[in-house]
């Protein structure tokens, strides 16, 4: 999945690959998340994913002409959950959008996990 921005000079495609690292780029400058996760459906461990990785954490799912996107996370023991979740929303939507120029519709946040 690419992304198309038509313009008057011409037509701008940017790849999944950099919408997938621009999010979790975004969530991990956020206070209280500690690690993007990564969870395997068939034995549900959870894997802790470096920066290497972020694209691992994220998924991304056209609907029409915006954007839902998925964060899997871990957050830090102590800290309001609720509160980091509303404040990686609004980050995530604000660079996606001011970055590429794609509209998010939906940012759902899975808590895999809590370090002590």
């Amino acid at each position: 999945m690419e992304c198309k921005i038509k313009n008057d000079i011409g037509t701008i495609y940017i790849t999944e690959d950099v919408m997938l690292k621009v999010v979790g780029y975004a969530a991990l400058e956020c206070y209280g998340i500690v690690a993007m996760s990564s969870r395997r459906a068939k034995d549900g461990f959870v894997e802790w994913l470096g920066r290497e990785n972020l694209a691992k954490g994220v998924q991304i799912r056209n609907v029409g002409d915006m954007l839902d996107v998925d964060l899997f996370i871990i957050v830090e023991y102590g800290i309001s959950i609720s509160e980091v979740c509303r404040t990686i929303v609004e980050t995530v939507r604000y660079k996606l959008e001011s970055m590429t120029g794609v509209k998010v519709r939906k940012v759902n946040i899975s808590v895999e996990g809590i370090r002590v």
